[in-house]
This record gives structure tokens, C-alpha cells and sequence, in this order.
């Protein structure tokens, strides 16, 4: 997956569209991602010893890989990723300046 934790990210499709936010879960096999204040919904918890007086919680729920672009921290812009070899290591790279934006085993 092009997208990992920690990703600084911005939503091109959805409600929450044109929003940013830091990825804070990713789901591989689901293509999902869980963005910190975004596509939040209420959950009606009832009383139980987690959680003793119940109500209702903010919940993150994950959104699709397919609508999140990564923002490439060297141009600041929102951009996809492709991957580039070089030796043993698997290189994510912006493809809009051209720069390395991590290393990936």
C-alpha cells in the first residue's frame, strides 16, 4: 500500500473532502484508512464496566485508499506516490517534485 501510518494526507472525495489530517491506521487487505478527525461518527454505547455511564462517543471510521492522496512533505503538496529501486531499498518518491519522501524495506 502507498499510503502508511503517520502520512500526512488530504481527502479528494467524500464529506470530508478538501479536509487534511495524519493517518492513523491502515487496513491493507480492505484498502481503508483511519484519518485522526476525520469521517468521524456518534456511537451510542450503552453502560458496561468499560464504560460505566454510556452516551454517546466520536468515532473515527476508516475511509477508502481510492479518495486520500499523500501530501509530499518536501513540496507541500498533495501528490500520488510511485516507488523507485535503488539497491536493496524500496524508495516511496513524489511524482510531482521528484523527491524521496521515505525508505521502505
Amino acid at each position: 500500500m502507498k499510503i502508511k501510518k503517520n502520512d500526512n494526507v488530504l481527502v479528494v472525495k467524500g464529506k470530508d473532502r478538501g479536509k487534511t489530517g495524519r493517518v492513523i491506521a491502515v487496513f491493507p487487505k480492505t484498502s481503508k484508512i483511519i484519518v485522526e478527525g476525520l469521517n468521524i461518527y456518534k456511537k451510542h454505547a450503552k453502560p458496561s464496566p468499560k464504560y460505566p455511564q454510556g452516551g454517546i462517543m466520536d468515532v473515527n471510521m476508516p475511509i477508502s485508499s481510492a479518495n486520500i492522496q499523500v501530501i509530499c512533505p518536501n513540496c507541500s503538496k498533495a501528490t500520488r506516490v510511485s516507488f523507485k529501486n535503488s539497491g536493496k531499498d524500496k524508495r516511496r518518491v513524489c511524482r510531482k517534485c521528484g523527491e524521496v519522501i521515505d525508505a521502505t524495506v
